[in-house]
């Protein structure tokens, strides 16, 4: 599997099938993983667990 093989993979899918839509959703979806990650160990984390 070549380097950033599942993202190439993606990119290519998307390509090709003109689902470009899916790219919103794919950054929303990256951007609230990273914040539950990084906030985790945080005096924030009541409150955006609250959110979910």
């Amino acid at each position: 599997m070549a380097k950033g093989g599942l993202i190439s993979e993606l990119w290519a899918f998307m390509r090709i099938r003109k689902k470009f839509w899916l790219v919103p959703i794919i950054v929303v979806m990256v951007a609230v993983a990273a914040l539950l990650v990084f906030a985790q160990g945080s005096a924030l984390a009541p409150f955006i667990y609250t959110i979910f």
